[in-house]
C-alpha cells in the first residue's frame, strides 16, 4: 500500500496498513492508532500525511471554527464542525476540512456508533485555509473535489493574499481580494465570516 509524505522534511512513525486499499473500517482504526499525524486518503487508496498546523495557522483556523460554530448555535439548522473531523467521500477519498457545516437532517439517517466514527457524506458547506506550507494549485485542487463530492458551498481562503475564492456547483470560483468579511448563501445563507482577525493574525 501506499503512503505519501508531504514535501517537506518530517520525522514520523506510524503503523503500516496491509498491502492492499484500506477499506472504511481499516483506515478508520489506522488513523486511530496513529492519532498524532494528520492522515488523509486520495481516491486511489494512497495515505495521505500531513504535517500539523503552525501556531498562526491554527489561530485562524480556530478563529473560523468559532465564528461558524456561534453562527450555527444560533442558526439551529445545522452543526459546525472542526479540522480534526474527516468524511468518507464518494469518489472513495477521505478528506477533512478546516471547517464545514452539516444539516442536522441528514444526520438522521446515522446511528450514535455511526457517529462516533467517520461519516460517509460530504458537507454541505466546507472551508479550506491555506498554510505556508501548501502549495495553493493543490488546495484549489482538493476544493473542487469537495464541490464534485456534492458540496453546496465552499471557502478557500488564502490569509497570504487576502482572498477568499468562494465555489459554487457548477460555477466558476467567484474571487474576493481585501474583503472585511465574505457571507454565506446556499446551505449557510445568513452566516457572515469577518476576516479582519483572519488577515491580521498574529501580529
Amino acid at each position: 500500500m501506499q503512503v505519501v509524505l508531504p514535501d517537506l522534511e518530517t520525522h514520523a512513525t506510524f503503523d503500516v496498513g496491509p498491502g492492499r486499499p484500506m477499506d472504511d473500517r481499516e483506515f478508520f482504526e489506522f488513523c486511530a492508532r496513529n492519532r498524532n499525524l494528520r492522515i488523509e486518503r486520495e481516491t486511489s487508496g494512497a495515505i495521505i500525511i500531513m504535517p500539523p498546523a503552525g501556531f498562526e495557522t491554527g489561530y485562524r483556523t480556530n478563529e473560523i471554527c468559532r465564528q461558524l460554530g456561534n453562527w450555527a448555535r444560533t442558526d439551529g439548522r445545522g452543526v459546525a464542525l472542526d479540522s480534526n473531523t474527516e468524511y468518507l467521500l464518494p469518489d472513495g477519498s477521505a478528506r477533512a476540512p478546516d471547517a464545514s457545516w452539516v444539516l442536522k437532517s441528514r444526520l438522521d439517517a446515522f446511528t450514535r456508533e455511526q457517529k462516533e466514527r467517520f461519516l460517509p457524506l460530504c458537507p454541505d458547506f466546507v472551508v479550506g485555509l491555506t498554510s505556508p506550507s501548501d502549495r495553493l494549485s493543490k488546495v484549489i485542487a482538493k476544493m473542487g473535489q469537495w464541490m464534485e463530492n456534492g458540496a453546496r458551498l465552499g471557502w478557500l481562503i488564502d490569509a497570504a493574499q487576502q482572498t477568499v475564492f468562494v465555489y459554487r456547483p457548477g460555477q466558476d470560483p467567484e474571487q474576493l481580494v481585501n474583503a472585511d468579511s465574505v457571507s454565506g448563501d446556499g446551505p449557510v445563507a445568513g452566516f457572515r465570516l469577518e476576516l479582519g482577525d483572519i488577515w491580521r493574525g498574529l501580529e
